[in-house]
């Protein structure tokens, strides 16, 4: 009998040991891994057009935050009719280079030309495409030694200013750019001003305002300011953990909009002086997603449970209006539409998850719809082009009322094996879609 009761209670340890063993190896996985790059990986083309001179659009995509500082890409014409397909006119999968390069940034487009970094074993990658074609203009690089937890290359997203771009890597490279020949014309790294890198590698998508270029460095500031045309240190403000979400502008008053690791803060756009700093604690300092604003009120949102908030900012004050667990956005970007919000709420690891509309005076839950997954979107022409993690896109309709998706199409990106994270973009009728070493682009408008 005491044999019997040793072999159960073995059998039980064993069983335990499995299950913690299975939790650790799906944690590490979610955590620490880097994606492997599957799929056909092209070498980088020797050849280069030449294009002599940069254009301008009528709805340009320069930034992570797009023209107007609101994730609203000015494009309208959209293509509403899906039943059909749309037509992909180019596609390139040379941009990582190596099984253990995932780069995850998104593109940028001015006119006839398109930014995206790229990654190889040792070095942050930036190419420049045609926006009609996707023929390499020209390729820029630097040596980075970086960490490859998800990845070793670039999360954050370009900023063109003009005929100049300007990249953050995963390491805190902050590097500006010709953007008609790809010149490097300043590099900074903001570990020599007492930068930490954050546990998944900064991820800040710079901001170009006035003459300042922003970026969130972590350590002995939460951010810092550059000048863009020498790349010499204007300002640094607070200190702390740095987030992962891209600085943002709050048009009342034209101050920076800072969520940090630990905080969202309003930090004067001249000086760096902190306004005002309301704390907002996320498991693992995730706060990812852009703050956003309407009128003199504020948005952000986290995932891990935290949810979402609203603010009311005047005469440098901060006051919340509300907060709810009803949108949890883990590291996708929402977007304010008439007075009300479109985000994704849930874990962006599966394709499990809501989109979600709140009501932004007071964040009364709309609707909500597990239909189209998770992932990110891109707003056009009163609609959300939503892309998630599968691959797939969808066509939403950006109204309060209720959730009508009107078009699907089933792996827009067919080399999807692993979460895609990549937002989409939406630029003068054209729409991106990257995943790791890949970038497609699809006709998207109605003509």
């Amino acid at each position: 009998m005491k044999k019997k009761y040793i072999r159960i209670l073995l059998v039980v340890a064993g069983i335990i040991l499995v299950v913690i063993a299975g939790f650790a190896y799906f944690l590490f996985n979610l955590t620490q891994r880097s994606e492997k790059i599957d799929g056909r990986q092209g070498p980088i083309p020797q050849k280069r057009e030449s294009i002599g001179f940069v254009t301008k659009g009528n709805s340009d995509w320069i930034s992570r935050q797009g023209q107007n500082f609101d994730r609203k890409s000015s494009f309208t014409g959209l293509k509403k009719d899906w039943s059909g397909g749309l037509n992909k006119l180019w596609e390139v999968n040379f941009l990582c280079q190596g099984n253990q390069t995932a780069t995850w940034s998104a593109p940028v487009v001015q006119g006839n030309l398109l930014v995206i970094p790229g990654r190889d074993e040792k070095n942050d990658l930036v190419f420049c495409l045609n926006a009609e074609t996707g023929e390499l203009i020209w390729e820029g690089s630097y040596e980075a030694a970086a960490k490859d937890n998800h990845g070793p290359g670039a999360r954050a997203t370009p900023y063109i200013d003009n005929n100049r771009v300007y990249t953050f890597g995963r390491s805190g490279d902050l590097v500006c750019w010709n953007l008609l020949d790809g010149k490097m014309l300043w590099h900074k790294k903001v570990s020599n001003i007492g930068g930490i890198e954050p546990d998944w590698g900064h991820s800040s998508s710079p901001l170009v305002y006035g003459n300042k270029v922003i970026v969130q460095t972590g350590g002995k500031s939460l951010a810092a300011a550059y000048n863009k045309f020498t790349g010499e240190v204007i300002w640094k403000s607070g200190k702390g953990f740095a987030g992962y979400s891209a600085p943002n502008v709050f048009r009342s008053d034209s101050s920076i909009l800072l969520f940090s690791g630990e905080a969202l803060s309003g930090i004067n756009s001249e000086t760096g002086e902190i306004n005002w700093t309301l704390p907002w604690i996320v498991d693992y300092k995730v706060n990812a997603s852009i703050p956003l604003s309407e009128g003199n009120t504020v948005f952000v949102t986290s995932g891990y449970g935290k949810g979402s908030m609203a603010i009311n900012i005047e005469n440098k004050k901060a006051r919340v209006l509300w907060e709810s667990k009803a949108l949890e956005g883990q590291h996708t970007d929402p977007v304010i539409v008439n007075g009300y919000v479109y985000g994704y709420s849930g874990n962006s690891t599966v394709n499990k998850g809501t989109l979600e509309c709140l009501r932004l005076s007071d964040g009364k839950e709309m609707w909500k719809s597990s239909a189209v997954g998770i992932g990110e979107f891109a707003y056009s022409d009163g609609y959300l082009v939503c892309f998630d993690v599968k691959g797939n896109l969808y066509l939403v309709q950006a109204i309060p009322e209720k959730f009508i998706n009107d078009g699907e199409l089933k792996m827009a990106m067919p080399s999807v094996k692993n979460a895609s994270w990549t937002a989409p973009v939406i630029a003068n009728g054209k729409l991106y879609l990257r995943y790791l070493q890949n970038i497609i682009c699809y006709d998207i408008s109605n003509h």
